[in-house]
């Protein structure tokens, strides 16, 4: 099997998903973590498509990557210009990138109803579009509606294809854009391309609408795809695109594939929580191999036997994807469930020992790590999620072993004013520093930073440093909307001092109170770091 590369587009596809938004800053995180992870191909976007777009190809010039490259996406030119006059590709040259994608018609019904240009005409939009990119760059051309295109004029689909490959494209990647191919289709299409172009790559780019957009792109593989699109969470618009998560573990554990550059399989749970987060969106726990259910055992028989040997209920393991054990106690447990249950091997304590390490100065013991976990569980079960908030951890293993704070919130007031133009928000806080009573007020713009003020008045003089703290991201997740204006919220932060970056989370049924825990706990946690540890320095971080 010829070696497999990675490429990602949950920054453009992806974000054609219902309830998808990445900020600016929220897209640079993606890559990062997606650069980590070990993806060979990052696609970022439609630069010129969209201001946001477009601000993350420039905020990109300044953020060096390890080892993905950065893709722009966009269209064959359209057919009243010339390649080179052609502003969505011009726009494309402009963004300081060495890879493009490109889409392009494969299916005869969409160049004359959609393009409504002839058949010649959309083989010379292909061809010129390519050829012009190359001149900048790495090109891969999507074929769009592949194969429903090959299905309904396989020597016409075929054409596309060789105007591409004659115009100097990279990978030929089929697309099967409205999923709805069936697996035994995609691998006898693919190896009929295959044939046809022995010597240029081939790539899969499935989408899920019939529930097989996995089986799909296995099946690609199985026929000589080496190039394999997707996103790591499934994102994409209707029901989503391959799951690229799922696809990896697969391609790894159960195929025996070579990939193009090494995965480190024991981070990819992290990573798709982390997206999850960064997305605002809760991860599904039935995902496979990534879900939080995913090696979840419930069932008394089950947990029986997993308990004598895993491999009689799980097909893997879950530490070979970075994912924990869960065993449930519940009316259908039996007594190995309780037994197993309260094992601290049967949950993932890495984070939690990071958290306790940062405090203590030394690796926690088995027992002060369980114990945070259980309590970490706990909040958890409420509502809290901590994948994306460690500053709240660090916290909640100060309270949890009597580490002493300096600073204690004690009470908060806001108000606002909507009788002028601009409704002006006041906020009021009490808080301890030492034996001292603060006492401050501040106005803002809204009821968080009316807040933000209030509590920088108060500890600013008492920690300067914290004047330097900014607050980088603000969510609010609705977490059972069934509750209309009753539901519970979850508010993250994510705030930043030079270069540490950190996250905290509130949880309530009053956004303005979620609001405050994380805001509070944004502040509390760089000093925390410092004067746990006791640090000489006058630097917090």
């Amino acid at each position: 099997m010829t070696r497999i590369e990675l490429f990602d587009t949950t920054l453009r596809d992806g974000c054609q998903g219902s309830g998808i938004s990445f900020s600016v800053r929220d897209k640079v995180q993606v890559v990062k973590i997606l650069d980590r992870l070990g993806i060979d191909w990052v696609e970022g976007g439609w630069p010129g498509a969209n201001p946001k777009d477009t601000a993350f190809f420039e905020a990109m010039r300044t953020e060096p990557l390890t080892h993905a490259q950065l893709v722009a996406f966009g269209s064959t030119r359209r057919a009243s210009y010339r390649a080179e006059d052609d502003p969505g590709l011009i726009q494309l040259t402009q963004c300081s990138v060495k890879a493009f994608c490109i889409f392009g018609k494969s299916w005869t019904l969409h160049v004359t109803q959609g393009l409504r240009v002839s058949l010649d005409q959309n083989l010379a939009l292909i061809a010129d579009s390519i050829a012009f990119l190359k001149k900048y760059g790495e090109v891969f051309y999507d074929a769009e509606h592949f194969f429903d295109g090959y299905k309904a004029d396989p020597a016409y689909a075929l054409q596309t294809l060789q105007a591409a490959a004659d115009s100097g494209a990279r990978t030929l990647v089929l697309c099967d854009t409205n999923g709805g191919t069936m697996p035994w289709e995609i691998e006898a299409i693919v190896g009929e391309v295959a044939a046809r172009f022995p010597t240029l790559p081939l790539g899969i780019h499935a989408h899920n609408d019939s529930g097989l957009a996995v089986a799909n792109t296995l099946a690609a593989v199985r026929a000589g795809v080496c190039h394999v699109q997707g996103t790591l969470n499934g994102y994409g618009e209707r029901t989503g695109n391959a799951q690229l998560s799922t696809i990896i573990a697969d391609l790894l554990l159960k195929m025996k594939a070579e990939l193009t550059s090494p995965i480190d399989l024991k981070e990819l749970t992290a990573a798709c929580r982390s997206i999850a987060e960064l997305a605002n969106l809760p991860l599904p726990e039935n995902t496979p191999y990534v879900g939080r259910s995913a090696f979840a055992h419930k069932g008394g028989v089950h947990v029986a036997a997993v308990n004598v040997d895993p491999h009689m209920y799980e097909h893997v393991p879950p530490e070979a994807v970075g994912n924990s054990r869960r065993v449930l106690v519940s009316e259908q447990s039996g007594r190995a469930n309780l037994l197993v249950a309260g094992d601290p091997d049967a949950a993932d304590t890495a984070q939690a020992s990071a958290a306790l390490t940062a405090l203590l100065g030394r690796t926690p013991t088995r027992q002060e790590a369980a114990q945070l976990v259980e309590e970490v569980k706990r909040l958890e079960f409420g509502g809290y999620s901590f994948e994306e908030a460690e500053g709240s951890l660090v916290l909640i293993a100060t309270r949890l072993f009597g580490l002493p704070l300096p600073v204690e919130p004690l009470a908060y007031h806001v108000a606002i004013d909507e009788h002028s133009d601009r409704p002006v928000s006041e906020a009021t806080v009490q808080i301890k520093v030492g034996g001292t009573l603060m006492h401050t007020a501040a106005a803002g713009n809204g009821p968080v930073h009316a807040l933000d003020q209030a509590l920088r008045k108060a500890l600013v003089p008492h920690f300067p440093e914290l004047a330097q703290v900014r607050l980088l991201d603000y969510k609010v997740r609705v977490l059972d909307g069934d509750s209309g204006t009753q539901a519970q919220v979850r508010v993250t932060i994510t705030s930043a001092l030079r270069e540490r970056q950190w996250g905290t989370v509130g949880l309530s049924t009053n956004v303005v109170n979620a609001s405050w825990q994380a805001l509070w706990e944004s502040l509390a946690y760089p000093i925390a770091l410092h004067l746990v540890a006791q640090q000489e320095t006058p630097a917090l971080l």
